[in-house]
């Protein structure tokens, strides 16, 4: 049998509508259809129709005496509609679903027209004015064929537009996706221009061979070579949404995926990766020397690093997860995943520089109230040594008017000599008093800036707390009773000062536990179990309230509101169980009070 074209074009034909019918009942086997489903398959029904149209169209044409413009009404259900089916997949490729609105039923009104107006072309011949072949260049069209190919082309460019974007924006300018996007649109497009305006000439069956194509490529294309499953789309869509950047590199370094975050946080485009690796888009710097030896190190152990970069050219942080990727023990490449931590690091700044602001507040308020100590301790014996000058100097006048005055005899010079004396030994027990009050504020001040670790016994880390907390105990009318259940000279290692600053700050708070009431007792007691020397003050005040002991040494708490910072119970929780490798715990009832425990390791 002679056919109108060549047995390798009307094979082809063959092929493309077998193609066809197995990718139809393919997608129709994977039921529930999704809404891109559904539209890819009503893409497929329309190159259906032209393949099988055209087929038709060429075998009754020899067997039988029917025009061939006939079975072109059939064939030209699939053309006009191809088209709106093709934009309606890429909006879907787009959106992933989309809501169908009244306006898109206008994209029908043209392709209905077109119909109408080619069924009834023996009356109008507005569509074709001679059809005598299936051959496209011995076709005459009509006006109206032009109206319906701007518009039918017009509506593929778009719909082809919107794919290839998307196709850009999520996977790449050199992805294999937004190739075979490509190539699928440019084949069918091509040789119909060629063919419509007869630059070539061609067969009718090179229409539908090319759609079938098409269809083909965009099934593996469109669905990132999962066929016909939506989830790569969802699954692009939601890495493209994620608010940390992802980087795909290949085993030259070379970048090979990205997601649209890490463009915009780069302030890249798709263009700009082309032939890049990671370290040609990042700022050079000793960080990025640091970044380049964990990458490598992490390929070398086979397994994720992670490391924190700073990108100064954009001055934004970042916790980098540096991930080798194996397929059966082959590396293939690396996933980095940096995430973000600029706010976190901004965060952390204040957050440190509040601190510091807490803890200048406090060691002011500490500071101020050892001078209010200091002024207290240094005015007594100040004025008594005065009172003891005074009565030297009258003592030397008296011993001076008596050395010519025969009244006076030895024994009366013996007797001013005592008496000078005896003065001369009360300044120099106040002047002792005096130095260890110099002592002990000299070590809280130093305590302020430095630590130093000493041997020091029981007896003189007592004796500095009652010579710093005498002032505030006296004008609170408080009174510290202490209870020494150990031998004095009981040696201890550490920083004395730091451990009386702790005991100092416990007493405050004792004494401000009882809110202004005078007349009440503070003990402290001094003893051994279990090999640690326990220091207790315990107070007969208010008590602690539930939500504070819930976060006491946990955080910074206190009961004081406005006038407290919480900051002296934390840091001295943290001194001693930095420094002395010690413990601090509490017992409290509201109404009642509390009892603070040191317990410190003995030597």
């Amino acid at each position: 049998m002679a056919l109108s074209a060549t047995t390798e074009s009307f094979a082809l034909l063959i092929v493309s509508i077998i193609s066809i019918i197995l990718l139809i009942f393919y997608v129709l086997s994977r039921r529930p259809l999704s809404q891109l489903q559904k539209s890819f398959l009503a893409m497929l029904v329309c190159v259906f129709i032209i393949s099988f149209g055209v087929f038709t169209q060429d075998v009754l044409t020899i067997m039988t005496n029917i025009e061939p413009i006939y079975v072109e009404y059939f064939i030209y259900i699939g053309t006009c509609f191809l088209p709106v089916a093709l934009f309606f997949t890429a909006l879907i490729f787009k959106n992933t679903k989309i809501t169908f609105k009244k306006r898109y039923s206008l994209f029908f009104v043209i392709p209905v027209i077109s119909l109408l107006v080619l069924w009834t072309n023996d009356l109008n011949h507005l569509f074709f004015v001679d059809f005598p072949s299936s051959r496209m260049d011995e076709v005459t069209f009509g006006p109206y064929f032009y109206v319906h190919s701007i518009y039918t082309y017009g509506l593929i460019f778009i719909g082809i537009i919107i794919m290839v974007q998307n196709s850009l924006k999520t996977s790449g300018m050199f992805s294999k996706q937004s190739i075979l996007i490509l190539l699928g649109s440019i084949i069918p497009i091509i040789i119909n221009i060629l063919g419509t305006t007869k630059l070539v000439s061609m067969s009718l069956y090179l229409t539908p061979i090319s759609f079938t194509l098409a269809m083909i490529f965009y099934a593996f294309a469109i669905l990132r070579f999962n066929f016909l499953s939506i989830s790569p789309i969802a699954l692009q869509r939601i890495v493209n949404v994620m608010s940390d950047s992802y980087v795909v590199l290949d085993t030259n370094s070379t970048i090979i995926d990205c997601n649209a975050t890490f463009l915009k946080t780069f302030h890249l485009k798709n263009s700009d990766l082309h032939k890049k690796t990671i370290f040609d888009l990042l700022t050079p710097s000793k960080k990025l020397d640091d970044f380049k030896k964990t990458f490598d190190e992490a390929i070398k152990n086979r397994k994720t690093s992670t490391i924190e970069y700073q990108d100064k050219n954009i001055n934004r942080y970042f916790n980098v997860e540096i991930s080798p990727l194996f397929n059966q023990k082959v590396f293939i490449g690396v996933l980095i995943l940096l995430k973000d931590i600029t706010q976190h690091v901004i965060d952390m700044a204040k957050i440190r520089d509040n601190q510091d602001m807490l803890m200048e507040s406090e060691r002011l308020a500490s500071l101020g109230q050892l001078i209010g100590g200091i002024a207290h301790n240094l005015k007594t014996p100040i004025m008594s040594i005065s009172g003891a000058a005074e009565g030297l100097s009258d003592l030397v006048k008296e011993y001076d008017s008596s050395i010519d005055d025969p009244e006076v005899n030895s024994q009366d010079h013996h007797d001013i000599a005592k008496d000078m004396m005896g003065w001369i030994e009360k300044i120099r027990d106040y002047t002792s008093y005096m130095s260890d009050v110099i002592t002990a504020v000299k070590g809280q001040a130093v305590t302020m800036s430095e630590a130093e670790n000493t041997n020091f016994d029981i007896e003189e880390l007592i004796k500095r707390v009652d010579i710093l907390m005498r002032h505030e105990l006296k004008s609170s009318l408080i009174y510290l009773k202490v209870a020494m259940n150990i031998p004095e000279h009981t040696i201890l290692h550490g920083d004395v000062n730091s451990l009386v600053q702790v005991i100092n700050n416990m007493i405050s708070n004792s004494i401000q536990a009882y809110q202004g009431k005078t007349e009440q007792n503070i003990d402290l007691i001094v003893e051994e179990k279990d090999n640690n020397l326990c220091i207790s003050i315990k107070d007969y005040g208010c008590g602690l309230p539930k939500k504070v002991k819930d976060k006491l040494f946990k955080e910074m708490i206190t009961t004081k509101g406005k006038n407290g910072t919480g900051l002296g119970l934390y840091m001295s929780y943290s001194t001693i169980k930095a420094h002395f490798g010690g413990d601090i715990t509490f017992e409290s009832e509201e109404g009642k009070g509390t009892t603070f425990t040191i317990t410190l390791p003995l030597p």
